[in-house]
């Protein structure tokens, strides 16, 4: 006799199915769990503050999450978890890679929407994955990386067909994941009612490029001989005291990007410069004190890129272009590196807003050379906001290139990098009218 479909549904219903009311209590704590870590980050968010937010006690939360770090790493799965069934569904749909990587990339911003709406689960930025230890870092990078090789043979048979024009597979994945990550950062400053239409400019975007003509944009040649001395021009201490500050900061940020906040140890730090504690902790206060200090630095290097760019002659999408891989070089050279906004939750909301002020108006000056770049007819009309906002993710996911692909010239990867925002996904001839 076949089995009565409907009576299961519903005895997997019953308020009584002990086995669907843990799995429902466990998924509101990802979800809340989720939008405190986005907002908040982990260091400021305590097991105690999830628990208020739900009605529950810290006694019943530790039922389902033993520590912090605990309910993190099943954060991160869980949005993994949600990404990769996205993807299923997406390969059972559609048939076409372009049309498999052009859902993709929208469905980060209806998985936004989803939770603003009370429509679906607050999905956790993938921030802190440096953080995690042992096998939970090993078990999330591992799920991470099998999205990205989704992603990326997508990429291929859309090139090996024709749909996708010729481009470096593993840099263009790399960089839609960057702005794609970077969406939580911004989408809050959008009015929910045109979240729909934002996502439609920014795959219009993705697709087409920002570049006017209808070949492919090819950059110009430019040289780093004396990137170091122009970057950092900003810095007018005495050179010796300039020089010990420069390590402190360097050696911090490399630690912070590749260890996380939490991760991160001051005395590490010290050692790994090969000085005494003393001397160290005579120039730095503590680990959040040397967290701003190092994306003041970044923020700095980037504003005196953007402030050659804009005393440079060109159009306003060489600048662009140009601000675009100076910035790539900083981040994979001795110059650099830059700070990974990964570790920005990990500051107080005052200094935060500080450093994120300053951001945005980085942002908004290479905003202001796509603006000029619509005027002098380099760039196409678009939402500049939105792509300044894209190029943003990508740069701050720059830095991982190296993991993904091999980098033998900088300026050459940078190129292939940053190719897709200047001459997009589609074979230029014939996706400027689709």
């Amino acid at each position: 006799m076949p089995a009565d479909n409907t009576t299961n549904k519903g005895r997997d219903a019953s308020p009584f199915n002990r086995t669907v009311q843990h799995d429902a209590k466990r998924a509101a704590i990802l979800s809340q769990a989720a939008k405190l870590f986005n907002y908040k980050g982990s260091r400021a968010t305590t097991l105690k503050d999830i628990a208020e937010s739900l009605g529950l006690t810290k006694t019943s939360l530790y039922y389902y999450v033993k520590t912090k770090e605990d309910l993190i790493y099943q954060c991160y799965m869980a949005a993994l978890d949600h990404h990769h069934q996205n993807l299923d569904k997406i390969e059972a749909t559609h048939s076409q890679p372009i049309e498999r990587a052009s859902a993709f990339f929208m469905q980060h911003f209806e998985n936004w929407l989803a939770a603003q709406e009370h429509r679906g689960p607050h999905i956790a930025a993938l921030l802190e994955i440096a953080a995690l230890k042992g096998t939970h870092r090993t078990e999330v990078e591992t799920r991470y990386v099998a999205m990205f090789k989704r992603l990326r043979e997508y990429i291929r048979q859309g090139i090996a067909e024709g749909s996708i024009r010729e481009c470096e597979p593993s840099a263009t994945t790399r960089a839609i994941l960057g702005s794609v990550d970077w969406t939580f950062s911004w989408l809050h400053s959008i009015p929910l009612d045109q979240v729909n239409a934002t996502a439609k400019e920014a795959w219009d975007i993705i697709a087409h490029g920002i570049f006017a003509g209808d070949d492919d944009y090819m950059p110009a040649d430019i040289s780093h001989e004396h990137e170091q001395v122009a970057l950092l021009r900003g810095f007018d201490r005495a050179e010796q005291n300039r020089l010990k500050q420069m390590a402190f900061l360097k050696t911090g940020t490399l630690f912070f990007n590749r260890q996380g906040f939490n991760g991160t140890s001051l005395d590490e730090i010290a050692e790994h410069l090969n000085v005494s504690k003393g001397a160290f902790y005579y120039h730095i206060n503590n680990k959040e004190d040397l967290l701003f200090r190092c994306y003041s630095h970044s923020l700095e290097i980037i504003e005196n890129i953007h402030a050659q760019a804009a005393q440079s002659k060109g159009s306003g999408l060489q600048k662009a272009e140009m601000t675009c891989r100076r910035t790539f070089y900083v981040q994979n050279s001795e110059v650099g590196p830059l700070i990974r906004y990964n570790t920005i939750t990990a500051l107080p909301m005052a200094r935060r807003r500080e450093i994120l002020k300053r951001t945005d108006k980085a942002n908004e000056e290479f905003g202001n050379f796509l603006n000029d770049g619509i005027v002098d007819g380099s760039v196409r009309p678009i939402n500049n906001y939105v792509a300044q906002q894209l190029v943003a993710g990508a740069i701050n996911a720059a830095m991982n290139l190296k993991q993904w692909r091999r980098v033998d010239n900088i300026d050459s990867a940078a190129i292939d990098y940053f190719d897709i925002f200047f001459n997009g996904l589609l074979p230029r001839a014939s996706g400027q009218n689709t």
